[in-house]
Formats: C-alpha cells, sequence, structure tokens
C-alpha cells in the first residue's frame, strides 16, 4: 500500500480553496479575515497528520522488518556486528571445552565406575546407590555443616571489610595517597596460598614471631595455626588478607558512578559526613552489594580448596575438613570416583539452589540480583 500524498497547503486559502483576504486589506470585515484564518490553521492541521499518518505507515509497511529496535533483523546484527561475534568465538570455545563438555562426566555418579579397567564406558550402571550411600553417611553430614560453618563465618567476618575499606577510601581526597594505599591491600591478591599461610605460619606459629615477643616479656606463647577452635576464624583471617583488594575495586568502581550533585545537595540540606554516607553511598551501593552476596552464597560450598589442604593435617580433619577436600580424599585417595561423583553433583545442585533462593530474596528486598524478574 502506497503512503498518502502529503498536502500542502497555502497559508492564505481557505480550506475550501477560496482566497482568503489579506490582511487590512479588501472588502471583507473583521469576521471574514477571522473565518479565513480559521479555515488555513485547520487546513495545516489536517496536512500534518496526514503527513505522520503517511510515514508511519510506510515505517511499519519496511519489508524484513522485525521487532527489534529501529527495525534492524537478527541478520543485519549479525553483519553489523560480525567483527565481535569472531572476538568471541575463542571464549566460547574454552567455555565449553573446559565446563561444559566435562558435563558430561557426571555419568560416572551413576555407575560403580572402575578407572583402570572398565572405564566409563564399561563400568555397569548402579542407579542412585551412590547417592543414596551419600544420605546414609553420618561423615557426609559432619563435613557438610562444618563447611555451612566455615562459609557463614567468611561471610560475616569477609564481606562487610572490603565495603569499608572502598568507603575509607573514597574519602581520601589526595589521589596519590588512595592510590597507594588501594596497591598495597590489593597486592595479596597475586600471592598463592602457599605463601599466604607460610606468612600466617611465621606470625602466629608457634615459633612466630608474636609467640616469641610474648615470651620474651614473660607471657606464655601460643600457636594459633593448630587450634582447632580457631581454625574457621584463622582461615577467614587469610582470606581478608588476601582478596579483600579485589572487593574494594569492584565497591570503588560502584562509587565512582555515584552523582556528585547528590552529595552537593545532601551537604546543602545540612548533612554530614556520615549522613551522606547512610543516606547516599550506601544505597548506591545496594545493587552492588545485593549481587556479590547472591554469588556468595551461590559458592558457599566452594570454599579454597588449596587453602584447606595445605592446614588440614595440622588442626585435624574434624576442624577443617570441607565438602571439596572431602571429596578429594574419598575420590582420588581411596578410588571410590562413583561416590565422589555423587557428592559433587550434589554440592552443583545445593548451589544452584542457594543462588535462586537469594536471589528470590534479593528481589524481595527490590533488588535485581543475577537476573531481573519478568
Amino acid at each position: 500500500m502506497k503512503p498518502r500524498a502529503t498536502v500542502t497547503t497555502d497559508p492564505d486559502r481557505t480550506s475550501d480553496g477560496a482566497d482568503a483576504p489579506a490582511g487590512g486589506g479588501g472588502s471583507g470585515d473583521g469576521e471574514d479575515r477571522d473565518a479565513g484564518a480559521k479555515g488555513a490553521y485547520r487546513s495545516r492541521a489536517t496536512a500534518v497528520r496526514r503527513t505522520r499518518t503517511a510515514k508511519n505507515g510506510a515505517a511499519r509497511k519496511v519489508p524484513g522488518a522485525g521487532p527489534q529496535a529501529g527495525g534492524i533483523t537478527w541478520r543485519q546484527r549479525l553483519r553489523r556486528d560480525r567483527t565481535l561475534v569472531l572476538m568471541t568465538l575463542p571464549a566460547i570455545g574454552l567455555l565449553l571445552i573446559f565446563n561444559y563438555i566435562p558435563l558430561l562426566g557426571n555419568i560416572v555418579a551413576f555407575q560403580d565406575y572402575d578407572v583402570y579397567d572398565l572405564g566409563i564406558t564399561g563400568s555397569p550402571f548402579v542407579g542412585f546407590d551412590n547417592f543414596t550411600r551419600i544420605f546414609e553417611d553420618y561423615r557426609f553430614w559432619e563435613v557438610l555443616i562444618n563447611t555451612l560453618v566455615i562459609f557463614v563465618t567468611q561471610l560475616v567476618l569477609f564481606f562487610p571489610i572490603p565495603i569499608a575499606i572502598a568507603l575509607l577510601l573514597n574519602t581520601i581526597m589526595s589521589a596519590r595517597v588512595r592510590a597507594w594505599v588501594q596497591a598495597v591491600v590489593y597486592l595479596p591478591h597475586f600471592f598463592s596460598w602457599v605463601l599466604v599461610v607460610t606468612v600466617f605460619q611465621q606470625m602466629f606459629g608457634g615459633a612466630g614471631l608474636v609467640a616469641q615477643w610474648a615470651r620474651e616479656h614473660g607471657h606464655e606463647g601460643f600457636d594459633l595455626m593448630t587450634n582447632p577452635g580457631f581454625f574457621k576464624f584463622l582461615v577467614s583471617a587469610q582470606a581478608v588478607w588476601k582478596d579483600a583488594g579485589w572487593g574494594v575495586i569492584v565497591f570503588l568502581a560502584a562509587l565512582a558512578a555515584v552523582n556528585t550533585d547528590l552529595y552537593e545537595a545532601a551537604a546543602v540540606d545540612g548533612a554530614g559526613r556520615w549522613r551522606r554516607m547512610w543516606h547516599v553511598t550506601l544505597p548506591a551501593l545496594r545493587p552492588v552489594i545485593a549481587l556479590l552476596l547472591v554469588l556468595r552464597v551461590g559458592s558457599a560450598l566452594n570454599l579454597d580448596f588449596e587453602q584447606i589442604l595445605l592446614q588440614r593435617d595440622q588442626v585435624g580433619a574434624g576442624a577443617s575438613e570441607i565438602l571439596d577436600t572431602y571429596i578429594w580424599w574419598t575420590g582420588i585417595k581411596t578410588g571410590d570416583f562413583g561416590y565422589a561423583a555423587a557428592a559433587g553433583v550434589f554440592k552443583g545442585l545445593f548451589s544452584v539452589a542457594m543462588v535462586l533462593g537469594a536471589n528470590k530474596v534479593a528481589h524481595m528486598l527490590g533488588e535485581q540480583g543475577v537476573y531481573s524478574k519478568k
């Protein structure tokens, strides 16, 4: 259907085509002049409406135009962004090779797996027998509870510290001092857990600097590295020292996006530094805090395996055993791969449930979380 032609109107002509009397001339009176002007205005309005209708109709009839913004089809977007698509293909390939294809190995959880003779294709299927063994194993539930206790301790002691450091750095006016402090705090993130545990051993071990200083001043020495009751606090302190700087970068990036006009308006209204932080800064950080908290809850059973394994023998398996070390010990050390694979599947399903539950709570609190609700 062809768009209708645009109607052009002479401002000196009325709607019926008659010439309107010129202002100040002719034999018409004031009423005739008013009527002619009104007719000209109506003609202009009608012409504008017809022109807009024709344009809208032509836009809706564009061949191949879909519901996408701007009338661009997915083929056109693919042709336009082909360079970016080609750049992402290596990352997608690595993700498939190292993250998704290995998921096929979870079939071992439903087999009496023999890694040496039969392999995956020859091992007999046993159904859910390995999962039944997990639920009947009291040791598994002890390890699960101990993992959650360590996680809650780290969540309470570790998660608020990067926020506090970011707020403190945000108040420092000197850019040089702020950059220096941020670099010092972020540097331990690049250390391996072997180095981190060694540093803590030299500081808080039985022969460490703190114990030697206590003995030199007449106090009894101590060894925090071998204290089972202090272990969950020890690993939390190590996590703070190593990874707090990484969280500081995330929160500083969120603070950089806060509109400075809000601080100025709050200062004009008489709000002090603490009021501005409570009513401007923290509300701006709420979406980032909710997102990181949901992700943190999702990794409740995914504590640092290397950190715990390095200190497992010092405090004993009763205080330090987590689900990852338990799966490693059961699957690798004893060769019960089917049982260990079933425990790994349970861990994955539990983590997914934790993410969905935490994200639901974030939605109830008015935050977006990992994904927004429809």
